[in-house]
C-alpha cells in the first residue's frame, strides 16, 4: 500500500486533501474542518482549535497545525514554500468552487494539477486492516437484523422495523448506519431505493430490508427479501430467478474482469428466463470508506477489477404494483473467485 501511495508523486511534490473522505483514508483522522497536505516523506494536519486536542492524541507521524479557516490556505502555502514545493496536487472530484478558488488565489505560484481519480484509483485495493473492519461491520450488520426480525409483527410500519434495525446495529457496536436504511413493504418493494413510510405490515407482504453498518469509519451493505407468511407463486418465481442470478455470477467473479461484463452476465441471465426489462439498475458497486466507491459493476465499467477490491453482488428484478426482490453479498475479488464476506442465510419465509 505504500508503494502504492508513493506512485501518487511521480507528477506530483505535494498532494493537497480536502475531502472529509480521503483525509481520514491518508491520516486516519476524522475531523469536519480541515485539509491533509501530503509530500512523499512529511504529512500535514490543517484543523481548528475544537480538535487540537484530538488530533495531537491520533496523530502519529503526522504534523498538526492548528488554524482557522481564513489563515488555511495561507498556513498551506508556507509549508508548501518551506519545502519548495513546485507541483500541487489538488481533488478536482470532490472540491466544492469557493475551495478551488481559494485554492487557486493562495497558491498562484504553484502549478496545480488534479489528482483527484488517481485517489479513487488508490482506494479501490484494500489492505488487509480494511477488509477487516469490513468484515466487522458485516457480522454486527447480520447479528442486527436477525434480532430486528424476531420483534416484527402483524401491523408493525416499515419506520418502526427500520427503527429497531438501528438500534440493534448500535447495540452490536456499529458508529452508526452505512446509510439510511432502505425497508419496503408489499408494493413498496418494486422502489429500488424506497424511504421508509408508515405502511404496515401485512399477511403475505414482501419485505425487502437493505442495510449496512459503519465500523471504525468502514461500511458494510446487505440485502435480504422475505415473505411474512406463506408467499403468492409469482414471488417465488422472482425469489428463485434473483438468488439463481447471484449464484451465477458469484460463480464466475475473479480478479481482471470488468464490471461491465459482470453486469452483463446478469443481465443476459434474466433476459434468458423472460426477465429484461425488470432489471433497471447496476449489479453493484465498490464498498469501504464510502457506501458507495469505485469499482463499479455495471454497464460502463470497462476496468478489470484488481484482487481485493470489495464490492456488492445485488441483481434485483422490480415490478410496478406487485413488488420487488434483490439479494445482496458484499464479496472480496481475489484471483480466481471471490471472498464473500456476507453469511447470513437467503431464505424467503420469515
Amino acid at each position: 500500500m505504500i508503494d502504492m501511495q508513493n506512485k501518487l508523486f511521480d507528477n506530483f511534490d505535494a498532494i493537497i486533501i480536502t475531502s472529509p473522505t480521503n483525509r481520514f483514508y491518508f491520516s486516519q483522522i476524522k475531523t469536519s474542518f480541515g485539509v491533509l497536505l501530503l509530500l512523499k516523506d512529511k504529512k500535514y494536519y490543517f484543523t481548528d482549535f475544537r480538535y487540537a486536542i484530538e488530533t495531537k492524541n491520533n496523530s502519529e507521524g503526522i504534523e498538526i497545525i492548528i488554524t482557522n479557516p481564513t489563515d488555511l490556505y495561507s498556513d498551506v502555502k508556507k509549508i508548501l514554500s518551506d519545502n519548495l514545493v513546485k507541483t500541487v496536487g489538488y481533488e478536482e472530484t470532490d472540491l466544492t468552487v469557493s475551495n478551488f478558488n481559494a485554492i487557486k488565489k493562495e497558491l498562484s505560484e504553484f502549478k496545480l494539477k488534479s489528482v483527484g481519480e488517481e485517489i479513487d484509483e488508490l482506494r479501490i485495493i484494500k489492505s488487509d486492516a480494511e477488509i477487516n473492519k469490513i468484515k466487522k461491520a458485516q457480522r454486527i450488520t447480520e447479528q442486527a437484523l436477525e434480532k430486528a426480525l424476531q420483534t416484527i409483527k402483524l401491523g408493525v410500519t416499515e419506520r418502526e422495523l427500520s427503527a429497531e434495525i438501528t438500534y440493534q446495529l448500535l447495540l452490536a457496536g456499529a458508529d452508526g448506519n452505512a446509510f439510511d436504511n432502505i425497508v419496503a413493504f408489499g408494493e413498496n418493494s418494486a422502489e429500488c431505493h424506497h424511504t421508509v413510510s408508515d405502511r404496515k405490515l401485512e399477511k403475505g407482504d414482501i419485505v425487502l430490508i437493505d442495510i449496512g453498518a459503519k465500523y471504525q469509519n468502514y461500511c458494510s451493505d446487505m440485502t435480504r427479501t422475505f415473505c411474512y407468511g406463506e408467499p403468492p407463486k409469482k414471488l417465488i418465481e422472482l425469489y428463485d430467478l434473483v438468488k439463481s442470478a447471484q449464484v451465477y455470477v458469484l460463480k464466475h467473479i475473479k480478479a481482471g474482469m470488468t464490471g461491465s461484463e459482470l453486469d452483463t452476465l446478469a443481465r443476459e441471465f434474466f433476459k434468458a428466463n423472460g426477465y429484461e426489462q425488470e432489471f433497471g439498475h447496476s449489479l453493484g458497486h465498490g464498498v469501504g470508506i464510502k457506501i458507495h466507491e469505485k469499482p463499479n459493476l455495471s454497464r460502463t465499467y470497462s476496468q478489470p477489477l484488481p484482487e481485493n477490491a470489495v464490492v456488492t453482488v445485488e441483481p434485483g428484478l422490480y415490478i410496478e404494483n406487485f413488488g420487488g426482490v434483490r439479494i445482496e453479498d458484499m464479496v472480496v475479488i481475489k484471483k480466481d473467485g471471490i471472498e464473500n464476506l456476507t453469511n447470513y442465510p437467503k431464505t424467503l419465509i420469515i
